[in-house]
C-alpha cells in the first residue's frame, strides 16, 4: 500500500469505534471485562491526543443472555427484546467503570431505524452526538433492541457505526472484529488467503471476496464492506482491525498498517455536500435579500433568519428547501432548523431575537452552514 493512505490517519480528529458481540462477550461466554478495560485504555489515550470518540458497543442480547442463564438464543422476538433489556444494562455499567478510572464521563444513546430516516429526529441525533463529543463525553451507541422490531432494524452493528460516523461526520470509522482484517478469501478454507491491506471502499473486487453472506458472511465482512461504503458517503475511512490485536487502536494511530483500509473517495465536506445536493427531496423556498445571498456565495456562512424575506412550502425542521434570490434563481439549498410556521415568525429577525418571538430557540442559524450547499 501507499504510506500516504495511512498517513492521513494523523489529521483523523474524530472517529467512530465499533466493537462486535463476539469480541465484547469473549464469543458468547459473558462480557469480557479485561477485553474492555483494555479497550477503554487505549481510548483514553486517544482521547488524550484530541481525538474525539464516539462508540458503537454490541453485546446487549448476549450479555442478557449470560446475566438470565440462557444457554441458546430464544427464537421469540419478546425473549430477545428481553434480554436486550436486561444485557443493556450491565453493557453499559462495563463501559461506565472503566471510563471512570480515566475521569472521563460516558452516555448511553440508543438508537431505532425510525430516528435516523425521519430527519428531524436525525438532525436530533446529529445535535445531540456532536455536543456530547465536543463535552469530552463519549457516546456509548446501541440499538435499541427492546424496542425494535425486524422490519425496522439496521440490521448489525456494522451498519450502525457507519450511520453514527456520518451522523457526527467522522473521519475515521474503525470496525473491530475477531479477524486482523479483511481476506481475499475464506481464511478458515483457505490457508493461502491474503489479508487485504487497502482497496478504495467502492470497488466493487471487494463484492467477491467478502462472499455472498450466507450464515456467517465470511466472519461478516459483507456486512463491513456495506458499511465502509456507507460511511465514505460521507467522507469516512474505515478500518477492519482484529480487536485482540495488542494496542490496535493507538498503532493506528500510529500508522501502523493494521488491518484493512477500505479508503473514501473523496473528503468529507465534498461528500456530504454532494448527498445534500442530490438525494432529499425538497419541501419548501426561501427568498433571500442581496446581503444574504453575497455572504452565502462570499464567504461561506450559514443563513440567518435575518436575511430571508419571504418563505413558502410545507417543511419541518431537518426538511430540504431552496434558497432563492430576488430574483427567483436558485443559489443554494440546505437543511432547515426550523418548520414553516416558525420560519415565518422569525424571517427577517436577528437570531438574538428568535427566544422572544417563538417562546423557544433551538438554533441561530436557518440554516447551518455544514448543512447547506450551493448550486
Amino acid at each position: 500500500m501507499t504510506g500516504s493512505a495511512r498517513d492521513n490517519f494523523k489529521h483523523a480528529r474524530r472517529w467512530v469505534i465499533k466493537i462486535g458481540s463476539a469480541l465484547l462477550t469473549d464469543d458468547g461466554r459473558g462480557l469480557d471485562h479485561a477485553a474492555i478495560a483494555g479497550w477503554v485504555k487505549q481510548m483514553a489515550e486517544l482521547r488524550q491526543r484530541g481525538i474525539e470518540l464516539s462508540l458503537v458497543s454490541s453485546g446487549a442480547v448476549a450479555a442478557g443472555m449470560t446475566r438470565l442463564g440462557w444457554q441458546e438464543r430464544p427464537g421469540s422476538i419478546h425473549e430477545l427484546q428481553a434480554a436486550a433489556a436486561v444485557g443493556q444494562m450491565g453493557l453499559a455499567q462495563a463501559w461506565e467503570q472503566e471510563f471512570q478510572k480515566y475521569d472521563m464521563q460516558t452516555a448511553q444513546v440508543l438508537l431505532v431505524h425510525d430516528d435516523l430516516s425521519n430527519r428531524q429526529r436525525y438532525l436530533n441525533a446529529r445535535s445531540t452526538l456532536r455536543t456530547l463529543t465536543e463535552l469530552n463525553v463519549v457516546p456509548v451507541v446501541n440499538e435499541n433492541d427492546t424496542v425494535v422490531t425486524d422490519e425496522f432494524r439496521f440490521g448489525d452493528n456494522d451498519t450502525l457505526g457507519a450511520l453514527v460516523a456520518n451522523l457526527v461526520e467522522a473521519d475515521l470509522l474503525v470496525l473491530m472484529t475477531d479477524q486482523d482484517g479483511m481476506y481475499d478469501s475464506d481464511p478458515r478454507n483457505n490457508p493461502d488467503a491474503k489479508l487485504i491491506d487497502d482497496m478504495a471502499a467502492d470497488d466493487l473486487r471487494l463484492d467477491a471476496m467478502a462472499g455472498d453472506g450466507g450464515s456467517l458472511g465470511r466472519g461478516g465482512m459483507v456486512t463491513k464492506v456495506r458499511a465502509a461504503r456507507l460511511a465514505a458517503r460521507s467522507g469516512a475511512d474505515t478500518v477492519i482491525v482484529g480487536g485482540r490485536i495488542d494496542s490496535a487502536l493507538i498503532r493506528l494511530a500510529e500508522q501502523e498498517p493494521l488491518g484493512t483500509l477500505l479508503r473514501a473517495q473523496q473528503a468529507p465536506q465534498a461528500a456530504r455536500k454532494r448527498w445534500l445536493a442530490g438525494h432529499l427531496q425538497t419541501r419548501g423556498v426561501l427568498t433571500l435579500d442581496d446581503g444574504a445571498v453575497r455572504v452565502l456565495l462570499g464567504s461561506g456562512r450559514s443563513l440567518l433568519p435575518v436575511g430571508v424575506t419571504r418563505v413558502e412550502g410545507a417543511f419541518t425542521r431537518g426538511e430540504m428547501v431552496v434558497c432563492q434570490n430576488n430574483q427567483g434563481h436558485e443559489v443554494a439549498r440546505g437543511l432547515v432548523n426550523y418548520n414553516i410556521e416558525e420560519a415565518q415568525k422569525i424571517l427577517g429577525q436577528a437570531s438574538e431575537n428568535i427566544e422572544s418571538l417563538l417562546g423557544y430557540k433551538d438554533d441561530d442559524e436557518l440554516i447551518h452552514r455544514d448543512n447547506l450547499v450551493l448550486v
